[in-house]
């Protein structure tokens, strides 16, 4: 029989010492939910996803450096992109994960938890773009300040240009910035 968890469910391995350790987690930080793709690694904590793969540098995402994470049930995978520039690719990791649960609402609890501010502007129709203020879940730090633009919206556009920073001066101002 297998050890149960306080909610009833089946207890998780930990992930190996090795993996932890090769992560380099600074003091007091520690995995609250993992997966694994082959030898890849994925450890998540409160402040940030960690990828761990041999012979690989360790790939550090902070919460609120993480864009998207999208879960593909059928597939199985789950793709994590990171914040980036307008018209820039933007990294981006697909990992193949078996039961994922735990990491998959690590994901949704701390990526959310690190928005603080989230707005939309319609520029043209139904399409515009959005001020997005984002700081570590742990509230320490500086808010890094972002827009997101729908299709077909040119933030090089003068007009649009213009509307984006009166719309980030507005978000600003109404968090105390």
């Amino acid at each position: 029989m297998s050890p149960r968890t306080w909610w009833g469910g089946e207890r998780r391995e930990r992930p190996p010492v090795v993996v932890v350790e090769s992560a380099g987690l600074p003091r007091g930080e520690k995995v609250l939910a993992h997966g694994q793709d082959g030898d890849r690694w994925l450890l998540g904590t409160r402040v940030a996803l960690v990828l761990v793969q041999p012979g690989q540098p360790v790939v550090r995402l902070p919460w609120e450096q993480v864009q998207a994470a999208d879960w593909d049930q059928e597939a199985e995978s789950l793709r994590v992109t990171e914040v980036g520039e307008y018209g820039r690719p933007r990294a981006s990791y697909v990992f193949t994960l078996d039961d994922p649960d735990l990491l998959l609402q690590l994901v949704r609890e701390r990526v959310t938890a690190s928005v603080v501010l989230q707005r939309g502007h319609l520029v043209s129709g139904k399409r515009g773009f959005k001020v997005i203020g984002r700081r570590s879940p742990e509230g320490r730090g500086p808010i890094t300040w972002m827009f997101e633009f729908d299709p077909g919206i040119d933030p090089d556009d003068p007009l649009v240009a213009v509307a984006a920073e009166a719309a980030l001066a507005e978000a600003r101002g109404d968090v105390g910035e």
